[in-house]
């Protein structure tokens, strides 16, 4: 814990979405959370959210820089001293709609450098961290999705790095055991953001159909991350998939 009695958390891609939902529900259970993302506006809209008693720091920072990292986690490590968790959420679908014969090399590098270089250093940043403070250790909490399992129709980018992103769960945990730093990863599926807004008029499927597809509510996401960071370093959920009951994943192609 911080000199203040809180733990402390990063939260990238917060401006919108599951990044959002998870940092009002930290500083709801009385976390201080620094908020990462593009674009300031969202960042200090997802602070206002939080409410006059809530200990957020906005930090504009794209996660594929790793200069912008770096300044991140000096202002997380100036303004706490610590950092208990980070969870790893920055991330961009790409063009959709786009054959796998027509991704441009452009569209494919801002995915893989997004995706899955932001979240690797975003890691290294909070491991170096949580390996060196006293108490050592922490708790990083990746961003799959069930696209980590099964992909969507032209998705091969998105689809790569997710798949990527439990390779780097795995190396993470196995990594951070000696200094007792935790990592698990949230395979989401259909949470209702600006994201998968396509989901509700309609989007392609295995067979070629559109189809609309039912969602759940982010704030569903945000409770399964709280559960998953307040777990003490002794305990680690590894893997868990969260995700609208009634949509095409069991079954999907």
């Amino acid at each position: 814990m911080s000199a203040s009695g809180k733990k402390i958390a990063v939260v990238t891609g917060a401006g919108s979405g599951i990044g959002r939902s998870v940092a009002l529900t930290l500083a709801a259970a009385g976390w201080a959370v620094a908020v990462a993302g593009r674009r300031t506006e969202p960042l200090e809209e997802t602070a206002k959210a939080a409410g006059d008693g809530a200990d957020v720091l906005c930090v504009r920072a794209d996660v594929s820089s790793p200069d912008d990292v770096a300044a991140l986690f000096a202002a997380v490590d100036e303004r706490y001293g610590r950092l208990d968790l980070l969870f790893n959420n920055a991330a961009t679908f790409g063009p959709g709609g786009v054959a796998l014969e027509d991704i441009t090399y452009e569209a494919w590098r801002s995915v893989v450098d997004v995706n899955l270089t932001g979240a690797f250093l975003c890691a290294q940043a909070a491991f170096r961290m949580m390996k060196a403070q006293d108490p050592q250790g922490g708790r990083i909490i990746n961003n799959g999705s069930i696209s980590a399992h099964v992909p969507r129709p032209n998705s091969i980018a998105y689809t790569a790095t997710k798949h990527a992103m439990t390779g780097l769960t795995k190396s993470l945990s196995l990594d951070g055991r000696p200094y007792r730093i935790a990592c698990g990863q949230i395979d989401i599926g259909n949470a209702a953001t600006e994201m998968t807004e396509r989901m509700q008029t309609g989007i392609l499927q295995a067979n070629g159909q559109l189809a609309v597809e039912p969602v759940m509510d982010a704030a569903d996401v945000a409770r399964t991350v709280l559960h998953m960071a307040e777990l003490p370093l002794e305990a680690n959920v590894q893997f868990a998939t969260v995700m609208a009951t009634a949509m095409p994943y069991i079954g999907r192609g």
